[in-house]
C-alpha cells in the first residue's frame, strides 16, 4: 500500500506498506561534451541543497512527452550553446535506497554552436576543464559536484568513446 505525504514541483514523497519513504523524481540526462584536446565542459551552478556552487555535467529533467536524446539534445543546447551527435554511454539509478530517479549519460561528438534559448531560472557559468585534475579536485574535496559527473569524468580518463560491449537501449 502506498500513501502520498508530499507533491512538489519535481519530487513526490510516498510512504510504502507504512515503512518505505520513496522520493519519486524524474528522471534526467547527462551530457559528456569534450574539446579536441580532451577538457570536459561543465557548468558551475548553485546548489541551495548543498549550500554551495558545484561544477558539473550540463544536465537536466526529461520533460513530458520528451525521449531522453531530446532532452539531452534540449539540454546541451539550453545550457551551454552546443549541439551534436549523441550517443547514450549509461543509464543508473542516482540513489536507488530512496529515490527513483534514472538517469541516462550520453557523449556528445560534432559539436557545433548553436542558438537556443536558455533557462532563465539557471545561473550557469560554462567551463571546460582537464578531467584528470578535475577528477582529483573532487576527490580532495576541493570542487563539489554529483555522483554525475564523477561517471562521467571516468568515462572521460578511460576514453570514453568506444562504445558500450553490449548494445544500448533504445532510448530514441
Amino acid at each position: 500500500m502506498r500513501e502520498s505525504l508530499y507533491q512538489g514541483r519535481i519530487v513526490r514523497l510516498e510512504l510504502e506498506d507504512g515503512r518505505w519513504e520513496i522520493v519519486r523524481h524524474d528522471d534526467a540526462v547527462a551530457i559528456l561534451a569534450r574539446d579536441p584536446q580532451g577538457c570536459v565542459l561543465g557548468v558551475w551552478q548553485r546548489r541551495p541543497a548543498i549550500g554551495t556552487r558545484t561544477w558539473e555535467l550540463p544536465a537536466g529533467l526529461i520533460d513530458p512527452g520528451e525521449t531522453p536524446v531530446q532532452a539531452a539534445a534540449r539540454e546541451l543546447a539550453e545550457e551551454v550553446g552546443l549541439e551534436g551527435e549523441l550517443r547514450l554511454r549509461t543509464r543508473f539509478y542516482a540513489s536507488p535506497g530512496f529515490c527513483d530517479e534514472l538517469v541516462y549519460l550520453f557523449e556528445a561528438h560534432d559539436l557545433r554552436p548553436v542558438v537556443a534559448a536558455g533557462d532563465p531560472e539557471e545561473e550557469l557559468e560554462l567551463e571546460w576543464r582537464e578531467p584528470a585534475a578535475t577528477y582529483q579536485a573532487i576527490a580532495d574535496g576541493a570542487i563539489a559536484t554529483s555522483g554525475v559527473t564523477v561517471i562521467g569524468l571516468q568515462l572521460a580518463l578511460d576514453g570514453g568513446d568506444e562504445a558500450p560491449s553490449r548494445a544500448s537501449p533504445d532510448v530514441s
